[in-house]
């Protein structure tokens, strides 16, 4: 995606296609819960149909995340960025809450996200 490289600074352009990217994902594995009447073989062809364009997006997150980042730092992000989409589809799609005990087991993750971006 190099006309994302030329928009964004190369630090931004890996974490804009790694949100857009969860977000497919989560609706790739987690949308079809609203319809849990429909077939699920067709829950699963329709996953398949989504996370297609996931992997549009990650893919290329990768592989210019890698210029500046480590793979390391790389799958924390993607991680941190997967729970904040996750807890915003669950509250706003799903409409199903979250605890204090999921925002202090986001919090633990965050801190663990910390320790992998800074050298001591």
């Amino acid at each position: 995606m190099p006309f994302l490289s030329s928009l964004l600074p190369p630090q931004i352009a890996p974490l804009v296609l790694l949100l857009a990217s969860n977000v497919f994902m989560t609706f790739a594995w987690y949308g079809h819960l609203k319809y849990k009447s429909a077939p699920l073989v067709l829950a699963i062809v329709a996953s398949w149909g989504i996370a297609f364009f996931e992997y549009c997006l990650a893919v290329p997150a990768n592989r210019l995340g890698s210029q500046i980042y480590s793979t390391a730092q790389l799958k924390t992000m993607q991680e941190v960025i997967t729970l904040i989409v996750f807890a915003g589809f669950s509250v706003l799609y799903l409409k199903e809450p979250l605890g204090w005990n999921h925002l202090v087991g986001f919090a633990f993750i965050a801190a663990g996200a910390y320790f992998i971006f800074h050298k001591f």
